[in-house]
């Protein structure tokens, strides 16, 4: 990722932008805090192969931090920084992370392990360590993902992995060496490290990061001032833009970037009349990376996700294998895909079943066209999307269930107006329960993202004729009576 480091040099691979001072780092520096962190975390005992766990916050140390640990042959574990204590306290048990990488200001439980970042910003100018190179197969990092039981699943991906997100450069983005890209997301973001900062670095392009507490409304004037060429961002924050700005006047801007969640049609025609440019939408999933996409050269039609990128081989599977064009099944990736996951840690029957021959099923439905475009017909199961992050509403569910005085809950989400949808919880107890209460407590036990917004009192859960709760109907009614 960064073998282009020393023809570039001088040139900015890096931006922080804050409303008053900007922050950067060349390609030499970057390249040298990195290996210098690298030969720091290996001096304190960590040896290649060993788990490091990172509770940092949306700063720079969060990417130096995360490449110093593949540089020295470490397998990185990236963690939102809005887990609370205990979520965090039972990766660890699963994990069994050699060393911890945290910012104080980061919810973690107490460990023997952990590195503070103050030592770990010293690192940065440590002599530089020799990249460790191997098997493209090994495993290289690992992030957390939902899982339909409820219980969050360790994503094993490999070093191949960065091979995998070439086919994006032309199939989703049209990244060139003098791009700027302007990421939207927190440093911390495993979409910000990679479409924000890693692919552009690849590729010899400048990345461009808001600071921490940068608004949305004032991201159009940093576009401008900074000559952005391409912004990425989740849906939620292109609609938050267009609440403040009817018009975006960036002269360098080509186009956008849009994943994390499906992008509403209503927002990417406004955002087209307000700056001039197209939004162009890629479909991906923490078991691998984005490899369905429109791009410049291949706009898709409108509602849908467009085709698989190039290199991607890619299929609609039903009972009794790949559906012919037309048909509906299930999106699924091929075994051999560079971007797909060597399974999940310590699970090798939740891996297995995954699979259906030669084809990873991604639990997405869709239908094919001629031409190769995919209309996302929606999930076939209860997941939940908040923010781009996925949501088991198993896991929810368990929690808000020990609180006192509920009897049954369930968790869907809800559509509160049109392409907004938010997580609520629907629960029975005798009477209604203080919704101040369930929401600290909700927020004293979950990520931010996991949280309900809404807790609504029923008689009774909707269930089906084997007794499991029909989540789908749930939403139905809210919906109905709104």
């Amino acid at each position: 990722m960064l073998a282009r480091a020393a023809d570039l040099g001088a040139k900015p691979a890096l931006s922080i932008l804050g409303p008053d001072t900007d922050e950067t780092w060349s390609f030499a520096h970057l390249e040298s805090a990195v290996r210098g962190t690298a030969t720091g975390l290996l001096r304190r005992g960590l040896a290649p192969g060993d788990i490091v766990l990172m509770r940092l916050g949306n700063t720079v140390d969060f990417p130096l931090a995360y490449l110093g640990a593949l540089a020295a042959g470490l397998v990185p574990v990236p963690t939102a920084a809005a887990l609370t204590e205990p979520e965090v306290a039972a990766i660890i048990a699963t994990l069994g992370p050699k060393a911890i990488l945290r910012d104080p200001a980061v919810p973690c439980p107490p460990a023997d392990t952990i590195i503070v970042l103050d030592e770990l910003r010293d690192m940065r100018d440590l002599p530089p360590a020799e990249w460790h190179m191997g098997d493209p197969d090994r495993l290289g990092y690992i992030i957390y993902t939902s899982g339909t039981s409820g219980k969050p699943s360790a994503v094993m991906h490999a070093h191949r992995a960065i091979w995998a997100r070439q086919m994006m450069v032309r199939g989703w983005y049209d990244l060139r060496p003098d791009d700027r890209v302007m990421h939207a997301g927190a440093f911390n973001w495993t979409y910000t490290l990679g479409t924000g900062l890693m692919d552009p670095w690849t590729t010899g392009a400048t990345a461009l990061i808001p600071a921490a507490g940068v608004a949305p409304a004032d991201l159009p004037e940093l576009m401008t001032c900074h000559e952005a060429s391409i912004f990425a961002a989740a849906p939620g924050v292109y609609r938050q833009i267009l609440k403040h700005h009817e018009r975006i006047d960036a002269p360098s801007l080509r186009h956008g970037l849009s994943a994390g969640e499906k992008l509403p049609a209503a927002v990417a025609r406004a955002w087209k009349a307000a700056s001039g440019t197209a939004i162009f939408e890629a479909y991906g999933m923490s078991e691998c990376s984005t490899f369905l996409s429109a791009s410049p050269d291949r706009p898709a039609r409108i509602g849908t996700l467009g085709q698989p990128q190039d290199g991607r081989r890619i299929a609609l599977i039903g009972a009794d294998g790949p559906v012919a064009v037309g048909q509906e099944g299930t999106i699924a990736i091929h075994k051999s895909d560079p971007g797909l996951m060597l399974g999940y840690l310590g699970a090798a029957e939740q891996t297995a079943q995954k699979y259906q021959g030669d084809w990873f099923l991604t639990g997405d439905q869709g239908v094919m066209a001629e031409d190769g475009q995919i209309t996302y017909l929606g999930r076939n199961d209860d997941m939940l999307n908040a923010g781009g992050f996925r949501v088991s509403p198993i896991e929810v569910e368990q929690s808000l269930a020990k609180f006192p005085g509920i009897h049954a809950v369930g968790v869907a989400e809800v559509e509160v107006r049109p392409d907004v949808t938010v997580i609520a919880a629907f629960y029975t107890a005798d009477s209604p329960l203080d919704e101040a209460a369930l929401a600290l407590y909700a927020q004293d036990n979950m990520a931010r993202y996991k949280q309900p917004r809404l807790f609504i009192h029923l008689p009774e859960l909707p269930m089906g004729a084997n007794g499991k709760l029909l989540r789908r109907s749930l939403r139905a009614a809210y919906e109905a009576q709104r």
